[in-house]
């Protein structure tokens, strides 16, 4: 491995921030604040100077989008952006270009780089934290998050792509085949022998599952992925969603899933579930019988973090939290073969 892979993070983000430096003279500035937001696999950074650019940088990272597929990315936002749906408005480089390829000593291999306007307001929470404290009303906030996923999915049915426009799927191969989008779950060395033949049973009927519910665009279509707490910014009374990163085609309800999943077995549980359909109800339909497969989505969803947690397995964080992980993994799978036995028995 790379010894930059290796390095602690405070000195990633040394190199990054050199790096982050050397791109924003693709769109002409200097003399700049540069605020570290995150460095995670993308490195993100807030840009100020006194000539009033307030912005985020991103620095991708490497090789887990083509240079296509990351400006089918910003089109998209782009386009929701044109259409009135409030998300972060992209800053083309002085080029023109949406995105520069940018090198800088100590990081090994030439990086995306691209810019949107930061916005203003707070997370509604963190994947490590839980719900902020600045959420006054959960069930009106997640009210706002449920109709604001069902108008990005009413956009994305009725837009029309451009030519060359490519994200991947998080369809039936990129959750359950052989190669998931984000790794191979079942193969985590830290599962005993009854949790993979656990989770190998529950991949088999999700399979099984998803290929009768089929691609209708009723329910499938464009969707940003990962509308957790950290991707959702609260703005005066209203929701926004940022960080497209994983945005590609797959079923509406993995967006809904991935929005509460968090908070199942919690004392939110019901009032976030509810609130969500609430509001994404109404701005789409969404019928009884959808929802009654959500328990297939919070699985698939539990699925892709296990598979996160296996291909970074190196990484303190992974292993930090793989035990809460295969927990949720078990147990949801666990319900759903349960509910999926009855419903055959019935």
């Amino acid at each position: 491995m790379c010894e930059f892979y290796e390095i602690s993070v405070s000195r990633r983000e040394e190199y990054l921030r050199s790096l982050a430096i050397e791109a924003l003279k693709a769109w002409n500035v200097s003399n700049c604040r540069l605020e570290t937001i995150k460095i995670r696999e993308n490195a993100v950074f807030r840009v100020q100077n006194d000539a009033g650019l307030d912005a985020a940088i991103r620095i991708h990272r490497h090789g887990y989008h083509s240079n296509a597929a990351l400006l089918s990315e910003l089109n998209w936002l782009r386009a929701l952006d044109q259409d009135d749906i409030e998300v972060p408005e992209v800053i083309p480089a002085k080029n023109g270009d949406l995105f520069v390829m940018t090198e800088a000593i100590g990081v090994p291999e030439p990086r995306q780089v691209d810019m949107v306007k930061w916005l203003e307001g707070k997370p509604l929470g963190s994947i490590e934290e839980g719900l902020s404290e600045s959420v006054d009303n959960v069930a009106d906030a997640f009210r706002e998050v449920g109709a604001l996923a069902a108008r990005l999915h009413n956009h994305a049915a009725r837009w029309q792509p451009p030519v060359g426009f490519m994200r991947h799927a998080w369809d039936l191969d990129g959750l359950t085949g052989e190669e998931p989008l984000w790794g191979r779950f079942w193969d985590l060395p830290t599962l005993d022998s009854a949790q993979k033949a656990l989770l190998l049973r529950a991949r088999c009927t999700a399979q099984d599952d998803l290929i009768t519910i089929g691609t209708s665009s009723k329910g499938y279509g464009l969707i940003h992925a990962d509308l957790n707490l950290d991707n959702i910014i609260l703005r005066d009374g209203r929701v926004t969603a940022i960080d497209f990163d994983d945005c590609g085609y797959g079923w509406h309800l993995f967006d809904l899933a991935t929005i509460s999943i968090l908070f199942l077995q919690t004392d939110l549980s019901d009032t976030v579930q509810n609130a969500v359909v609430e509001g994404y109800r109404r701005e789409r339909v969404l019928s009884d019988k959808s929802l009654r497969q959500m328990s297939l989505f919070y699985l698939l969803r539990a699925f892709t973090y296990l598979g996160w947690v296996h291909t970074r397995n190196e990484t303190a964080s992974a292993q930090e939290i793989a035990p809460m992980v295969t927990a949720l993994v078990c147990r949801l799978a666990e319900d759903y073969l349960s509910a999926r036995k009855e419903e055959d028995e019935a």
